[in-house]
């Protein structure tokens, strides 16, 4: 099994564990780590922190593990994964 860890700042990390289940995530846990898993590959919700860049303005910070059978999977489950948690301004 081959693996990735990313972050992801800014987003609720209960919509996070949504987005492994609308990609098919079965929930393991209901604490940390949070897991999900899949056809083929799991999902960690490892942990979640909070990052203060001044007085005011803090955002979350949730750190991922994506695991996966074959690179193939793996690559093809981070990529629908961070269509998910892509956020457009305007």
């Amino acid at each position: 099994m081959l693996s990735r860890e990313l972050e992801f700042r800014g987003i609720n990390r209960n919509h996070l564990g949504m987005y492994f289940e609308e990609l098919g995530g079965i929930p393991q846990t209901n604490t940390f780590p949070f897991i999900y898993k899949g056809d083929g590959w799991i999902g960690e919700i490892l942990k979640e922190d909070e990052l203060q860049f001044t007085k005011v303005f803090k955002v979350n910070a949730v750190h991922i593990r994506f695991t996966a059978e074959t690179e193939s999977k793996l690559q093809e489950l981070i990529k629908l994964y961070r269509h998910k948690t892509t956020r457009v301004g305007g």
